[in-house]
C-alpha cells in the first residue's frame, strides 16, 4: 500500500493491529485516489474519506451527540450519498490477511481474461483498478484481486451456486494470498448477512478489522 493517503496509513496500521484510539471521534480526510470514497469504522472511531468539508460533516452528526455509531447510520449514509452525487453502498464487513503466508490449498489458479461479462466481474472493474481474474480449473469460482479503496489490493470470490457448501470458497480465499508480495494487506469486503462467505474467509484465515460504507465515483 504505497499511496501516501492517510487513510491508506490508517488501513495498514490496522492491519498490523495498531487501531485508532476508541474515543467517539469521526475524522475527516480528503478523497482518496482511485474509484471510491468512503466511510470506515472501527470500534468508536470513525474515518469519513470523501469531498465533502469537516465543518459539515461534524454539523450534520450535531444532532446524535454522544452516539458513537451515528456515522454508519442508514439516514446520515443517505445524506452523504446525495451529497456526494453517488449512490450508497452496502454496509460490509473488511477482513484482513498477509500475502505470501502458507498456503496449502488444494487450487490451482488460471488466469481468465474471457469473464468481463460475469456479473460479479464487471462489479468488480467498478470499484477496483487493476483487476485480475482467476478461476479453478473447473470454472467452479471465480477470484477477482484488484486495487481499491486507496489503494489497497483487494479481493472478492463468487461460488457457482450448484458447487457450494463443498469449501471451495475458503479454499480460493486461501489461494489469494499467492497473489500479492510477501507480507502486503490483502483485504477482503463481506455483507454480514452473507454468513456463509463470512465463515469461508474465517476459516481460511482472515480477520476482522472494521466496517465500511464505499460510495462510487462518477
Amino acid at each position: 500500500m504505497e499511496d501516501q493517503h492517510q487513510l491508506s496509513t490508517l488501513l495498514l496500521e490496522a492491519a498490523r493491529g495498531s487501531f485508532p484510539p476508541a474515543d467517539g471521534t469521526v475524522e475527516v480526510l480528503p478523497s482518496p485516489p482511485g474509484p471510491t470514497q468512503a466511510v470506515v469504522g472501527f470500534t468508536a472511531h470513525h474515518v469519513i474519506a470523501a469531498e465533502v468539508s469537516e465543518a459539515e460533516i461534524h454539523d450534520r452528526l450535531a444532532s446524535t451527540p454522544g452516539d458513537f455509531g451515528a456515522p454508519m447510520n442508514a439516514g446520515f449514509l443517505a445524506w452523504l450519498g446525495e451529497r456526494l452525487g453517488a449512490s450508497t453502498g452496502m454496509l460490509d464487513l473488511v477482513l484482513i490477511t498477509f500475502g505470501g503466508q502458507e498456503d496449502r490449498s488444494p487450487v490451482d489458479l488460471v488466469p481468465r481474461d474471457d469473464m468481463d461479462d460475469h456479473p460479479r466481474v464487471a462489479r468488480s472493474r467498478r470499484y477496483r483498478e487493476d483487476l485480475r481474474v482467476f478461476s479453478d480449473r473447473e470454472g467452479a469460482g471465480v477470484l477477482m484481486l484488484g486495487r481499491g479503496l486507496a489503494g489497497r489490493a483487494e479481493v472478492s470470490i463468487e461460488v457457482d451456486p450448484a458447487h457450494r457448501d463443498r469449501g471451495l470458497g475458503r479454499t480460493l480465499a486461501a489461494a489469494a494470498r499467492r497473489l500479492v508480495p510477501q507480507d502486503e494487506p490483502l483485504l477482503a469486503q463481506v455483507s454480514p448477512g452473507n454468513v456463509a462467505s463470512v465463515r469461508a474467509f474465517l476459516a481460511a484465515g482472515y480477520r476482522p478489522i472494521g466496517a465500511e460504507v464505499l460510495f462510487l465515483k462518477r
